[in-house]
């Protein structure tokens, strides 16, 4: 029997997907020059926390750390099981077929654009990579500073397929909604193939906890202008935050931006089932 999950202030919802974590193994190789990756977190810790708050199903994602070596999150993959998790890989221009084939048989559905520090995919290989993996029906996760994107719409809409934008935008300095860069954000979205995860405000909020309202603005916005298209990430395990944040706290934030429930069911089940093709959740009473 399955039952929707009763937390503080909120009810989490059955089939609920935390769509960016990421795991770590102790002495897996790094890329050169990478931000260090923890040792300590693994795949057992980050299923105690998905217990405790409700949550049933993730979406891994390849750190910047391990390069196109995908073989650690593949771990994670079959670790929290196949059924309920997926991956996003990160790929070269030079990725095969057969290595297209076998990731997306371990349960990888997309590309990670990290293009911020630590990333190693240069921008002029992502108009390959996205037609690459367009072909196996993947999608493109894309992480910038948000203030860049009045300069690269014009390439991340000749992108095909599906394209996840990460962390609210990720504005580095936070800014009004009606600023023209989060306007362009919302262009984006309403071309019907972007989608938003409204996670990890403390990565650039100017006046912090406990409700990150800076960027607790920009989420209200989005939420309010499509919630169709956002989803929610724990961005677990907080890696280079000090002090971590509390990932009950995090979940409930989702109360704050969308406070109908509708709509949190729909931003925790129903949208990350259409971008990562889980299979509908049902709660039985």
């Amino acid at each position: 029997m399955t039952r929707d999950i009763v937390v503080p202030r909120m009810t989490v919802p059955h089939g609920a997907c935390d769509t960016h974590i990421h795991v770590y193994r102790k002495g897996a190789p790094t890329v050169p020059n990478a931000i260090a990756a923890p040792e300590e977190e693994d795949v057992a810790r980050y299923r105690a926390m998905r217990d405790d708050l409700g949550l049933t199903r993730a979406v891994i994602v390849q750190p910047t750390a391990y390069g196109t070596d995908n073989s650690v999150t593949a771990d994670g993959i079959r670790s929290l099981g196949r059924r309920d998790t997926r991956g996003v890989a990160v790929v070269d221009d030079q990725v095969t077929d057969i290595m297209l084939r076998d990731l997306s048989d371990a349960g990888f559905c997309g590309a990670r654009f990290q293009m911020l520090a630590g990333g190693i995919i240069p921008w002029d290989q992502l108009d390959r990579i996205a037609a690459r993996v367009d072909t196996c029906g993947w999608h493109v996760q894309l992480q910038l500073d948000g203030h860049d994107l009045p300069d690269r719409e014009a390439q991340i809409r000749a992108w095909p397929g599906q394209i996840v934008i990460d962390h609210i935008g990720k504005f580095l300095e936070p800014v009004a909604p009606d600023h023209p860069a989060f306007r362009c954000l919302l262009r984006l979205i309403d071309t019907g193939r972007v989608w938003v995860k409204l996670s990890a405000p403390y990565e650039v909020s100017r006046v912090g906890q406990p409700g990150y309202n800076d960027v607790s603005a920009l989420a209200c916005a989005l939420v309010a202008h499509a919630p169709e298209r956002m989803l929610w990430a724990s961005n677990w395990p907080h890696i280079q935050t000090t002090p971590r944040p509390n990932d009950r706290k995090m979940l409930q934030l989702l109360q704050d931006w969308a406070p109908d429930a509708s709509l949190q069911r729909r931003i925790l089940c129903e949208n990350p089932q259409k971008v990562y093709g889980f299979e509908p959740a049902f709660t039985e009473t």
